[in-house]
């Protein structure tokens, strides 16, 4: 048994279906009865990308999309933590602050419980849309529709 390095999803090659997937396999059985247009059209789509990842251009692609990507993640994350650090910063600075109430709780309690999920909900909002919209750039440049 030899070892296979895996850099990429599973795809369908000019010549079959790669080794060992068997979902591809069983989409072309089912395909194949309905004359096989589904196949062709993932054989191209899978070829026309194999093909720019493996031309200098479609390598500077990828490598785009990586730090794209690693940027974004890298900022979300920056922000995130930037906005968490402020509460304790908030509630030390502003005098009177921390031993307020609301509906009887302390304010910094409610201020942590119910004040952080919607920074939670934002920061995965943003990454979800920037990076669908870094995907959809570089699926426009290496030519998939």
């Amino acid at each position: 048994m030899t070892r296979v390095r895996v850099t990429a999803p599973r795809s369908v090659r000019a010549g079959g279906i790669t080794a060992g997937s068997a979902t591809a396999g069983s989409v072309t059985a089912g395909s194949a009865s309905q004359g096989g247009s589904a196949v062709t059209a993932a054989r191209l789509a899978a070829a026309s990308r194999e093909a720019a990842e493996e031309s200098d251009a479609g390598q500077v692609f990828v490598r785009s999309l990586i730090r794209s990507q690693l940027r974004l993640g890298v900022v979300v994350a920056a922000g995130f933590l930037l906005i968490l650090a402020a509460f304790p910063l908030m509630l030390g600075l502003v005098p009177g602050l921390a031993e307020s109430t609301i509906m009887g709780l302390p304010f910094d309690w409610v201020l942590l419980g119910a004040g952080i999920y919607p920074v939670v909900g934002l920061s995965a909002w943003l990454y979800i849309r920037t990076a669908a919209r870094n995907e959809s750039r570089y699926r426009d440049l290496v030519g998939d529709k």
